[in-house]
């Protein structure tokens, strides 16, 4: 069989994704996220457990800016919930569309490209990285984005650990120009004990498990063998074809 691939050329050879699969629950964490650093959850649950009543302002969701960065599936089902929240969307994507796709897409108010990734940081309070792992994304997000960060933005990353500059985010959780980050993914899995990250208060922190439901792997095998395995066998048009150039 390894021989019979050899022969096979890029161009011959189809890849498939369960592009799809694991994008609600993403996304309702996104906005778990997001309300977690609104309400000041810590606080709620430092009061009950020292029995404080303690009144104190929280903020609301509706008519904070989110910026997407990487506005696949997953962002675009982030943006269709924070919509429902009232907030303002703005996306960044690798290619910008036709204004007329800009203009009938419900979920998203402001469309960038990749060169405006420090405007996006400037201009949102709340920044979610769903973006995939290339050698164009590698640390694409870092210092020179934090440093433009809006005051008080919290950072979300449901994408991959190594698009975002651990040590910069560090930093800049450390240093105030963040007021927090809701991390579901790393650069080095598991998290090492060593890591800041573990021990930052202004950090909500999940073991890559936010897109781990009880029937992740059933759906998406259910996909794979009820339809693309026949659309395969028939000769259609196979569902989420990977880019092999573009790395997804």
């Amino acid at each position: 069989m390894s021989k019979t691939l050899q022969n096979i050329s890029d161009d011959t050879l189809i890849l498939t994704n369960a592009k799809g699969t694991f994008s609600s629950t993403l996304a309702e964490y996104t906005m778990m996220a997001c309300s977690y650093f609104a309400k000041d959850l810590p606080q709620l649950l430092k009061q009950k457990k020292n029995q404080q009543w303690k009144k104190y302002n929280i903020l609301e969701l509706r008519g904070a800016t989110i910026g997407i960065v990487g506005y696949g599936d997953i962002g675009r089902s982030a943006a269709k919930l924070a919509k429902a929240y009232g907030m303002k969307v703005i996306a960044l994507r690798r290619t910008i569309p036709s204004p007329e796709a800009i203009q009938h897409d419900p979920y998203c108010d402001v469309v960038y490209d990749t060169h405006s990734l420090n405007t996006l940081f400037r201009e949102s309070d709340y920044v979610l990285c769903s973006a995939p792992l290339t050698p164009e994304t590698y640390q694409l997000i870092s210092q020179e984005q934090f440093d433009h960060a809006k005051e008080n933005l919290v950072f979300i990353n449901v994408g991959r650990g190594p698009v975002v500059d651990e040590e910069a985010l560090i930093a800049a959780l450390k240093d105030g120009r963040l007021k927090g980050a809701g991390l579901d993914v790393f650069v080095t899995e598991p998290l090492d004990e060593s890591s800041e990250l573990w021990k930052l208060d202004n950090v909500l922190l999940s073991p890559h498990n936010m897109d781990q439901t009880d029937t992740f792997m059933l759906e998406s095998t259910q996909f794979f063998v009820e339809e693309n395995l026949p659309r395969f066998l028939h000769g259609h048009p196979l569902l989420n074809p990977v880019d092999k150039k573009a790395g997804y």
